[in-house]
């Protein structure tokens, strides 16, 4: 008995949903790697004061990269139904446009940048936001293995 192709086997919204909390993953990971992150020796647990900074350019803290850790390990689960990776896509999107009016808001330099942002990180959020809510709809159309999304 043969093992049906898991690559055709699975939707486009859940393949793209599986890629996106795969670099999710890689990205927590990588906060956690000298040299990757600069500044490695500042890394906080959160607040403004971490001056890590993920590839020199992204602010990052344990806090942050938790978070990334766990948008990917939730991603990963969800994208086994084409509904679940939907949601993942646009919920998750929509909250990574929330970070992203979050980091314009708030004072960088201030305690209730907790997370912490700067303005690489509120560029990249609203990409991330746009894209995966982008994704979501785009692919979330097509609900079975091989279905061509419908335009219009």
């Amino acid at each position: 008995m043969s093992r049906p192709d898991t690559a055709t086997s699975r939707t486009p919204v859940q393949l793209a949903a599986t890629v996106v909390a795969a670099v999710f993953l890689v990205v927590g990971i990588a906060g956690f790697i000298p040299g990757l992150t600069t500044d490695y020796d500042t890394l906080r647990f959160a607040g403004h004061e971490s001056q890590a900074m993920l590839l020199g350019v992204f602010a990052v803290s344990i806090l942050h990269n938790i978070v990334h850790l766990l948008f990917g390990v939730v991603g990963l689960a969800m994208a086994r139904t084409a509904r679940n990776a939907f949601l993942y896509l646009v919920a998750g999107g929509v909250i990574y446009l929330v970070l992203w009016l979050y980091g314009l808001i708030v004072d960088h330099g201030s305690a209730a940048n907790f997370v912490p942002v700067n303005t690489a990180d509120n560029w990249l959020h609203l990409v991330l936001g746009l894209g995966m809510v982008a994704l979501g709809f785009a692919l979330g159309r097509s609900t079975r293995p091989g279905d061509v999304p419908r335009t219009g």
